[in-house]
């Protein structure tokens, strides 16, 4: 069963995720925080696999606390569930190192599929919000071509993590083991001194990878 951090500012709203969330046996809400703050101390007293956060809360907004929560727990997920549609947002969200993007007008069976494509190693952004966010990405936050040290292997791993695959989906398309993934990953990212697999996804599209 996977552990699940709930980051969000009303009470009422939190109830009803809980409960949808908790629909799916294998998820359990084990903590709930109101701001930011709060979810860094609950990461401290929990072992928890995935977070879901609010980006507008009091005292610590959702991207601070992910930045925060990242650099001191980079294996945790960090799902942003908001009602902002808003594409700078996202941009930021995804630098600080969240690994999905979802907007509350998403259907429960939505947010279930989302946290299990972020705990399985995936990348969820809510369609309204790619229409916005992958163009930016692609066009004017395009950094110039520079040598790499990536094997061809390597480089095909990297474009596949940045259409969105999981370990799963690349091993069965290059025929490789899940495991063998996970160590070419970890070496891609020694390589290029990325932290996670959404700043690998993010280089990616950046360079024309993806």
């Amino acid at each position: 069963m996977k552990s699940i951090l709930l980051v969000e500012d009303q009470g009422i709203v939190r109830q009803g995720l809980k409960m949808m969330i908790e629909q799916d046996s294998s998820l359990k809400v084990v903590a709930e925080a109101g701001n930011g703050n709060e979810a860094i101390g609950k990461m401290e007293s929990y072992a928890i696999d995935l977070i879901v956060m609010d980006i507008r809360m009091p005292e610590m907004n959702g991207i601070e606390s992910t930045r925060i929560i990242k650099k001191k727990w980079p294996n945790v997920k960090i799902l942003i569930l908001t009602t902002f549609n808003d594409d700078e947002y996202a941009l930021q969200a995804l630098k600080e190192g969240a690994n999905g993007f979802l907007l509350k007008t998403a259907e429960g069976e939505e947010l279930i599929q989302s946290i299990h494509s972020c705990l399985s190693g995936g990348m969820t952004i809510h369609h309204e919000v790619a229409a916005k966010v992958v163009p930016k990405l692609l066009s004017h936050q395009k950094e110039p071509q520079t040598p790499h040290p990536l094997t061809p292997r390597e480089v095909t791993i990297t474009g596949l993590i940045g259409q969105g695959c999981t370990n799963k989906e690349i091993a069965e398309k290059l025929f490789l083991s899940v495991g063998t993934v996970k160590n070419h990953i970890s070496q891609i990212l020694q390589k290029l001194e990325l932290r996670d697999r959404t700043q690998l996804a993010i280089y990616a599209v950046k360079n024309d990878i993806a």
